[in-house]
């Protein structure tokens, strides 16, 4: 499976290709602590908690491990319902990007990418613990790296 980005039309050598060479699971958990009575008691709308994270490792130089991290905590009257943490990865080759564009194609279009997959793991993983499928609703992973990036630069300026 391969999907490719291509740059501005700025020279030659301006098209980027971002290739995926394979995606996957790499880590998944599901937890019900109160089974079966979370199943037999609905304490009425949970409470849930998303928690979505990014990291990227260089593999090769144009190749690039890049695991999005879904962590979900619900609840209901104060008694932990599910629990699931998902790292779902993909290897991806990078070509012909400036570093800027790099990061851009890496920590945003990667997990954009992968997004639809790992949501539907967490759907399923709620659904085969006897609950409703948990669909998390789209995330706006450029903000995330925004974020991310002000977090890195905060902490750089405070040492």
């Amino acid at each position: 499976m391969a999907e490719e980005a291509k740059g501005d039309g700025q020279g030659a050598d301006a098209a980027e290709q971002l290739m995926v060479n394979a995606q996957y699971v790499k880590d998944l958990s599901f937890e019900n602590p109160r089974a079966p009575q979370s199943l037999l008691q609905p304490k009425g709308q949970p409470e849930v908690e998303i928690g979505v994270d990014v990291k990227a490792r260089n593999l090769a130089p144009d190749t690039f491990e890049v695991v999005l991290a879904i962590n979900v905590t619900t609840k209901a009257a104060g008694e932990p319902l599910f629990l699931v943490e998902l790292a779902y990865g993909a290897v991806v080759t990078v070509k012909s990007a400036n570093e800027a564009k790099l990061r851009q194609l890496v920590l945003v279009e990667v997990p954009r990418f992968l997004f639809p997959f790992a949501r539907a793991v967490v759907a399923d993983a709620t659904r085969d613990g006897g609950f409703p499928p948990l669909l998390i609703n789209p995330i706006d992973f450029a903000e995330l790296a925004r974020r991310d990036e002000a977090s890195e630069q905060a902490g750089i300026a405070a040492t």
